[in-house]
């Protein structure tokens, strides 16, 4: 029951919108129409994705007279992503500060053996662990909220490193940033690739 219940849980996240959402809701109660309107999608989208959300119990609804509210079920998030870890880990949570210490030292490292003292990108890591940390370090100087046409991304990348083209793309790969057409902005910080999941 707890692999049907973890599934369905994430089944109902794969969706960039509903994830949006979601993070909206996070800052208190909306409508449809406001959710609409942040998220640049029509009425009819909305309602599509809340039923979605609904149905695995991720948010609640109200009416109020011809308009529906929307706000987190924020006890099931909690407990379904809860879920999801002991699933895959089953173990207590002792030595997390621990690993919270070993993934900032690997951190620090990555930075001081892949950056210059001016802060210059020297190369792109092969390692997949070690070239996310690269990429979050880069992309975290870029302001949230602003939307930055491609000529912009790529002078911003060419401060760090002169391969703007794969740097901007592996971006775009890991979800740190969305592109719609030639326009990118930062994606919330919880859609990033977690570098410190991996092995």
């Amino acid at each position: 029951m707890q692999l049907e219940k973890v599934v369905n849980y994430h089944k109902a996240l794969a969706d960039p919108t509903r994830i949006k959402m979601l993070i909206l809701l996070a800052e208190g109660e909306l409508n449809g129409g406001e959710l609409a309107e942040k998220l640049f999608v029509t009425p009819a989208t909305i309602t599509h994705h809340a039923t979605k959300l609904r149905e695995a119990s991720l948010i609640n609804e109200r009416r109020d007279k011809n308009t529906i509210y929307f706000s987190l079920n924020h006890y099931f998030i909690k407990n379904s992503a809860a879920a999801t870890e002991e699933l895959i880990y089953r173990r207590s949570e002792e030595g997390v500060g621990t690993m919270e210490e070993k993934n900032e030292a690997l951190r620090a490292s990555v930075i001081r053996n892949f950056f210059t003292l001016e802060g210059r990108l020297k190369n792109i890591p092969s390692q997949l662990k070690k070239k996310l940390i690269v990429l979050e370090h880069i992309v975290s100087s870029l302001a949230r909220g602003r939307t930055y046409s491609e000529k912009e991304i790529n002078e911003f990348i060419k401060g760090y490193h002169d391969d703007f083209a794969t740097i901007r793309r592996e971006f775009i790969m890991h979800q740190y940033m969305y592109r719609d057409k030639e326009v990118y902005e930062l994606n919330p910080q919880e859609l990033w690739a977690r570098w410190e999941a991996l092995t």
